[in-house]
């Protein structure tokens, strides 16, 4: 038997005022996004920014419905309206923000395991790392270089 050490790498952010520009330009959208979000079964509105190869910006926010959970996530929104808009551009980074109407969320939160394995798929698909980085409704935001990073046991169409 041989043991296997997955390591995961997060970089973080104290604040808001410590991203570059461009990236805090970015989580502002997604913050407007998350304004947006549909979520009265969950109470937990996510809104998530996509910037493009092609320095379009693509934004989503979670949509619920009364068949809850069957809604969609404000990661998936995003990325797959750009899949459906610009299939041929490459997705450089997304920033997500999570906040709940029932508890402050100051530390950063990131995708769900199925909004994971959608990134995932792009991800392998552009042969490119997807930066993202991810946050509460304040407080500190984590960065990750690549999906692979927080999914690093990844399931792709290599093992079909």
């Amino acid at each position: 038997m041989k043991e296997i050490k997955i390591e995961s790498t997060l970089y973080v952010f104290d604040s808001l005022q410590e991203l570059p520009k461009d990236v805090l330009s970015l989580m502002e959208k997604a913050v407007q996004a998350r304004e947006k979000a549909y979520a009265p079964y969950s109470n937990f509105n996510v809104g998530a920014a996509i910037l493009l190869d092609n320095n379009e910006i693509v934004c989503g926010s979670n949509q619920e419905n009364a068949s809850y959970p069957s809604g969609l996530c404000a990661e998936r929104t995003a990325i797959y309206y750009a899949g459906s808009q610009f299939p041929e551009a490459k997705i450089v980074r997304m920033a997500i923000t999570a906040g709940s109407k029932v508890n402050k969320t100051t530390k950063p939160i990131p995708p769900c395991g199925a909004c994971r394995q959608a990134v995932a798929e792009y991800e392998i698909k552009q042969d490119a790392p997807i930066e993202i980085y991810f946050m509460g409704e304040t407080g500190a935001i984590a960065k990750s270089n690549s999906l692979a990073n927080l999914l690093p046991l990844m399931f792709d169409k290599s093992v079909l």
